[in-house]
């Protein structure tokens, strides 16, 4: 099992173009720890914004009785990827993993690949 600190360095130095990555706490929106960013990406910022659209896609699918669970919501931008993954398991429920790719850069399928090793191996 892997910290919060060691996963993070994990997602920063295994997935090639990486820009940023955070470990997110959805119902409060808290950061409970980032990586990487800048001052043209605040991923406090970016991590609490994003607990909206994890919330509302979890609402939307409540009320469309939907009984699958989210892996993984992508959104893609010119020059850039959003990638969060959901976190399973007992230590991790309520939480997602957050993920900024350099578009040019990265292979998104490998991206997705890293994300879901890294989830299975977090311990909060």
């Amino acid at each position: 099992m892997a910290s919060v600190e060691v996963s993070l360095k994990e997602i920063m130095t295994a997935v090639e173009g990486a820009l940023g990555a955070a470990v997110v706490d959805y119902s409060s929106g808290m950061a409970l720890g980032t990586l990487g960013g800048g001052k043209d990406l605040d991923l406090t910022v970016a991590a609490a914004g994003n607990t909206d659209v994890i919330r509302n896609k979890v609402r939307t699918m409540e009320m469309l009785g939907l009984s699958s669970r989210i892996e993984d919501i992508l959104i893609t931008l010119g020059s850039q990827y959003h990638l969060m993954r959901l976190v399973t398991g007992r230590s991790g429920s309520g939480l997602f993993l957050y993920l900024v790719l350099d578009k040019a850069r990265s292979n998104l399928a490998m991206a997705r690949h890293q994300l879901k090793r890294v989830e299975d191996q977090l311990e909060v």
